[in-house]
């Protein structure tokens, strides 16, 4: 990214970040982070995705965010860096961290918070095998797509389902509904929740 567009950016994240009210749920549920990283794509603003790996028992071959469970004595904040770390081989400091979206309830019990981590520059993906299939740094104005996000109605799930487009594919929730407030919330400094937007069934899995 251009040093001044790079810096504008940082700044206009953090900002909105930190002027978030954030949705917080108070539970003993399971608890999990995952990492919207933000990164070059040539000379573009982009943020890291991937898709799991096909032989993995839970959810093979899900197009997500790196993440995975808190530990003990883990910070949300740790998670999202160690996670992103052992997935992407990207290591980045506590300093990366510029805040934290809502915490979002999932059809397999576990709260989800999103971290935003902010690499600076150009990354070097260097997946797992064992858990990442494949790996890319995406394009962050595709979030702005025009028809999105669209809602969708399946069969067996109450309410309406979000999905987001990710490398021209229509991706669904709950990564859908958290690129979406990230856009609303750290790209436009627009409050919306999503931790009430509906989820596919296969997501209990």
């Amino acid at each position: 990214m251009r040093y001044e567009y790079a810096v504008s950016l940082r700044r206009r994240i953090l900002k909105n970040l930190e002027q978030h009210e954030r949705y917080e749920i108070d539970s003993d549920a399971p608890r999990a982070a995952v990492a919207i990283t933000l990164a070059d794509l040539d000379g573009r603003a982009g943020y890291l995705f991937l898709r799991r790996a096909l032989t993995l028992r839970r959810n093979p071959g899900q197009f997500a965010l790196p993440g995975g469970r808190v530990e003990a004595g883990d910070s949300i904040d740790d998670t999202a860096r160690r996670e992103l770390a052992e997935e992407l081989g990207v290591d980045l400091p506590d300093t990366a961290v510029l805040g934290l979206l809502d915490d979002i309830p999932t059809r397999s019990g576990t709260t989800v918070t999103p971290v935003v981590l902010w690499a600076a520059g150009a990354v070097t993906l260097e997946p797992d095998a064992e858990e990442v299939h494949a790996a890319w740094v995406m394009s962050l104005s595709e979030l702005d797509h025009p028809l999105a996000p669209k809602w969708e109605t399946l069969e067996g799930v109450e309410g309406d389902v979000l999905r987001m487009p990710v490398g021209g594919e229509w991706i669904n929730p709950p990564t859908a509904a958290i690129l979406y407030q990230f856009r609303e919330v750290a790209l436009h400094g627009r409050t919306v929740r999503v931790h009430d937007v509906a989820s596919p069934l296969w997501t209990e899995h």
